[in-house]
């Protein structure tokens, strides 16, 4: 439900247009002052300035890269963490190859796993770095999604753990200002779920449902502003949703294309990924893949670097 003073922000332009399939996981890298974000479908890695939409690098990889974050006491340039196939690996951006640090598969599944079958998707390094979470869904080519996904928390030196399992499509995870709360969207069931969270010892209490999305789309990937609000893409609905710490809707960013996938703060500009619209018609289908770019007037949470050890 809809507060008073609902506010609206409306973007016609988008600040590069790559026609990314499935555009995602953007990132603000402050000391190469870019952004770097994936192109999940076409297995490709941006990283564009934040002056000259123009001035872009791209990587290219066997597998899916679906996620990143940069790692404690290592210059994001030259190697970053990522969420590939089969888990968490070490990318070195000079020469384009990663080594894996962890796969699912050394989670100890009860039955229902089939190594191969899953791919990474979205997640974060918790506050303090001393791990990372990520989901796993059903990866593209192997017919619908089925509930095989999983939310993962990895560690240094220890294999996953489990932490939801029977998911379709895992999503964002996010923290609140204080690190008190833990925020988890599963898309498929239009809920973000919310967790009193134990920052020292990286633990989880009190599950329960924090917002329910009642539109046509699905909460896709979102981030947390600094003063506790949610800024949420949803999938098929040409927006990113503003959602109180209270759970209600405050206002939304509305935009020319219709599949918005995940945002990324910098500053007080917040950056929108989106995939293509092949099924839209007109601006939607010609600007499905851009990247935006808009004044919110608000900082984001921004994600601490995660610790190899």
């Amino acid at each position: 439900m809809a507060t008073p003073n609902y506010e609206i922000i409306t973007v016609h332009q988008p600040y590069l247009n790559l026609h990314s399939k499935l555009g995602e996981g953007p990132h603000h890298e402050p000391s190469s002052s870019s952004l770097r974000f994936v192109d999940i479908i076409s297995k490709k890695l941006h990283t564009v300035s934040l002056t000259n939409p123009e001035d872009i690098t791209t990587l290219d990889f066997p597998e899916a890269v679906t996620v990143t974050a940069d790692i404690e006491g290592i210059d994001p340039k030259e190697k970053i963490l990522v969420g590939v196939k089969g888990g968490i690996a070490v990318l070195d951006r000079e020469s384009g190859k990663y080594e894996y640090l962890s796969r699912f598969e050394e989670a100890g599944h009860e039955g229902g796993y089939e190594v191969g079958r899953v791919r990474s998707n979205d997640g974060a390094v918790q506050p303090g770095g001393k791990g990372f979470w990520l989901g796993s869904m059903t990866d593209f080519g192997l017919g619908e999604f089925r509930d095989e996904g999983h939310l993962y928390q990895f560690t240094p030196n220890s294999p996953p753990t489990i932490i939801l399992s029977d998911l379709k499509i895992p999503n964002s995870v996010g923290w609140s200002p204080d690190n008190k709360t833990m925020y988890f969207t599963h898309s498929t069931e239009r809920k973000v779920i919310a967790w009193d969270y134990d920052a020292e010892n990286g633990t989880l209490s009190n599950k329960r449902v924090w917002y329910k999305h009642e539109g046509p789309g699905e909460p896709d990937g979102f981030r947390v502003d600094v003063e506790g609000n949610i800024w949420h893409a949803v999938y098929g609905e040409s927006r990113v949703l503003k959602i109180n710490k209270e759970g209600k809707l405050v206002g939304e960013i509305r935009l020319p294309t219709r599949n918005i996938t995940c945002v990324e703060f910098v500053g007080e500009e917040l950056f929108i990924t989106t995939a293509n619209d092949d099924e839209g018609e007109g601006e939607s289908k010609e600007l499905g893949g851009a990247l935006f770019r808009v004044n919110v007037g608000v900082k984001g949470v921004g994600f601490d670097k995660y610790k190899l050890e």
